[in-house]
């Protein structure tokens, strides 16, 4: 018997970050520590073992319409307003 609920994490990235700094198992986990450090950017909670290209597609919030739009490097930087994601301005949520 299978979980029907989806397993996910958060993700921290920091204003002007190209990588994140933060990987959190809850929303209030990330948000105590964002609110420590009286931090400025954006948490995403992010699907586990699957890209956010697949299942984008498999909830029907995308669907490919070129051929460039299921490249490699397309389906590598691939990310989606669909996803629950919260921004934060010195620790607040914005």
């Amino acid at each position: 018997m299978s979980d029907p609920s989806p397993v996910t994490v958060w993700v921290f990235l920091g204003e002007g970050a190209q990588w994140p700094s933060g990987v959190f198992g809850t929303r209030e986990r990330a948000e105590s520590w964002i609110k420590a450090g009286e931090l400025t950017g954006m948490l995403t909670e992010y699907p586990l073992d699957t890209g956010v290209y697949d299942w984008a597609i498999e909830h029907g919030h995308f669907q490919p319409r070129a051929a460039h739009q299921q490249t490699p490097s397309f389906v590598g930087r691939f990310t989606t307003a669909h996803q629950e994601h919260f921004h934060y301005i010195k620790g607040d949520q914005d």
